[in-house]
């Protein structure tokens, strides 16, 4: 499990989201991973008050334009958690998964991952922690009426 204690790599896996995601304050964004709660604190001590985590959520499915996935070891984690926040995540939604793992073909998998749900992948960038990969979602809404 990767640990975001350590504060300059947390930090700089924080940037990196923000940044790729193109997060800002007006966003709705759900987080989601084993340090879902530590992400949460570390945005909302930075100002970004339209934040929760999927056990905490409130409001509508559906209804985030932003979601993120931190804290995952496994192969089988993210997947669970990407099933989790996906029900979250509005028809044109941006995702950033950090990836941890340095298993051969593991970020490939991610990454069939996000496109079977419909998301396209547009950045991936590293950092001290892992991989920062986020994409986007186009067009899913007519996807979803065409199932």
């Amino acid at each position: 499990m990767v640990q975001l204690h350590s504060v300059p790599n947390r930090e700089q896996v924080i940037d990196t989201m923000i940044g790729l995601t193109r997060l800002s304050n007006l966003h709705r964004t759900i987080v989601a991973g084993n340090d879902s709660l530590e992400l949460y604190l570390a945005l909302r001590r930075r100002g970004f008050i339209r934040v929760a985590t999927t056990a905490t959520c409130r409001i509508l499915k559906g209804q985030h334009s932003v979601g993120l996935i931190t804290g995952q070891n496994s192969l089988r984690a993210i997947e669970a958690a990407l099933v989790e926040i996906s029900q979250f995540l509005s028809a044109s939604a941006a995702i950033a998964v950090l990836i941890d793992s340095r298993e051969s073909g593991f970020c490939l998998k991610v990454r069939t991952r996000l496109e079977q749900m419909g998301f396209r992948i547009e950045a991936g960038v590293r950092c001290q922690q892992g991989l920062v990969l986020s994409a986007y979602r186009q067009g899913f809404a007519q996807m979803e009426n065409a199932a």
